[in-house]
């Protein structure tokens, strides 16, 4: 983390630490430094080919499928996955709430999308050179992201989401269900948690673990893949 930030090193501030709600109102300059950094290098991400093997993948079989992610990057849907197919848990950094939704009642519960909002970082001085501004109450936004101690987050549009995959998991309950889960750490669990419920709960479930480090399996219905994700995909779904 700090390879990829210098400026946090110096602050000695770790990915938990200015992943911290608070700093959008006691410096907000440096909270969006670095989430609009992250927006910003997501937005010129472009998704890698093991995203197109995937959606070929569930093309054949006739679209019954759904994505969950605890990425808020963004990537599946660029890729041409069904928005309305896809549980990010930790909410997406495309879309903002104002950060202070709790205390006034005009702006309370508000998620928009942020595709026309632009943050400029100087990276030299690690500042955010434009802070976004919620268009209600015109506080300070903040990305509609799960932080660390986060009892501001909106979570609206996520249990949305939520609902139509419980809805989508409740029609497959009799199916036979791969889960292939991509990288999933064990430092935040909630990936590898929710997947191995259900790899155990559901009769004729099975789970793929794709992870070049935290691969095993400790379940029988489970198969380990000690690869990186892209590698592993296409693995798992060899094409000639």
């Amino acid at each position: 983390f700090w390879k990829a930030y210098p400026p946090m090193e110096k602050l000695g501030l770790s990915f938990s630490d200015i992943a911290d709600p608070k700093w959008f109102k006691e410096q907000p300059q440096l909270a969006w430094a670095f989430y609009g950094h992250r927006l910003n290098l997501y937005r010129e991400t472009v998704p890698h080919e093991g995203f197109k093997i995937l959606l070929d993948l569930v093309k054949l079989k006739n679209q019954n499928y759904f994505v969950m992610t605890s990425n808020v990057d963004g990537q599946f849907q660029k890729a041409g996955f069904d928005e309305e197919k896809i549980y990010e848990i930790h909410g997406s950094i495309h879309h903002f709430q104002c950060a202070y939704n709790s205390r006034s009642k005009s702006c309370k519960g508000i998620i928009w999308d942020a595709k026309d909002e632009t943050v400029a970082v100087d990276m030299e001085k690690f500042e955010a050179l434009n802070i976004p501004l919620c268009p209600t109450c015109k506080e300070v936004a903040r990305p509609n992201i799960l932080m660390f101690g986060d009892w501001d987050w909106l979570s609206l549009r996520t249990s949305k989401q939520e609902a139509k995959f419980n809805k989508w998991k409740k029609k497959n309950l009799t199916n036979s269900i791969v889960i292939i889960e991509i990288g999933a750490g064990t430092a935040i669990p909630s990936i590898r948690f929710i997947g191995g419920h259900i790899a155990k709960t559901y009769p004729h479930a099975k789970l793929i673990r794709i992870n070049p480090v935290d691969s095993e399996v400790n379940f029988k219905n489970g198969i380990s893949i000690e690869l990186e994700g892209e590698e592993g995909i296409e693995t798992v779904c060899k094409r000639d």
